[in-house]
């Protein structure tokens, strides 16, 4: 049995976990949340990864496999699935250029809710905030007007997207990220009701 470590919370974790699912490897990937602390090592996870950051995959031989992209590509190869990650060409690099998108985005999401939420007041860099809004409606007007034809296949590029876009929704839901964007905005309702992504919601927790 393989286990990925951490909080679906985090779209990196959800991100792999939901993977597995359209992979086909629901049944050989156990997700084990394993909290972390940016402060504070994590014992287990230092074990299998030098970093200690999640998501962490532990390989049925007890093997540390790392960071999100990675691990992607990993349970796709294990599963010898093509589709999730196609075989080398330009719609390979789409793909991957489009989970690229999605992790970018999910960097930057991440990063602006651990200075707004988590930094002692006071502390937060202003210009630095300001920017990395800037950079997310970027991010969203770039999926709205360039992307949404490969948006409508089940890549890791397309579950970055909705997984990231999830973690917005539940973190920093004053974004406003469908405003001006309906294509995205009908394109993440349809994807967010794919059996991986409610098997691994985050909604009402």
């Amino acid at each position: 049995m393989m286990k990925i470590y951490g909080d679906l919370i985090s779209p990196f974790v959800r991100m792999t976990v939901v993977t597995a699912h359209e992979a086909g490897l629901g049944d050989r990937v156990q997700h084990l949340v394993e909290p972390v602390k940016p402060t504070e090592v994590n014992a287990k996870l230092s074990t299998l990864s030098p970093l200690a950051k999640i998501p962490v995959l532990e390989t049925e031989d007890g093997k540390g496999v790392y960071d999100s992209r990675v691990i992607m590509e990993y349970l796709c190869h294990v599963a010898g699935n093509t589709t999730l990650i196609p075989s080398p060409g330009d719609g390979r690099f789409r793909v991957l250029t489009l989970q690229a998108l999605g992790q970018g985005l999910a960097d930057s999401a991440v990063a602006y809710r651990y200075e707004t939420g988590v930094r002692p007041k006071g502390l937060q860099w202003e210009d630095w905030m300001s920017r990395t809004v800037t950079r997310l409606h970027a991010s969203f007007d770039e999926l709205e007007n360039n992307w949404m034809p490969q948006l409508e296949a089940v890549t890791v590029g397309a579950i970055a997207v909705a997984v990231t876009l999830g973690y917005i929704d539940f973190r920093l839901n004053d974004l406003g990220w469908r405003t001006g964007r309906p294509r995205l905005a009908a394109w993440h309702q349809a994807f967010s009701a794919r059996p991986s992504m409610v098997k691994t919601s985050i909604a009402h927790r």
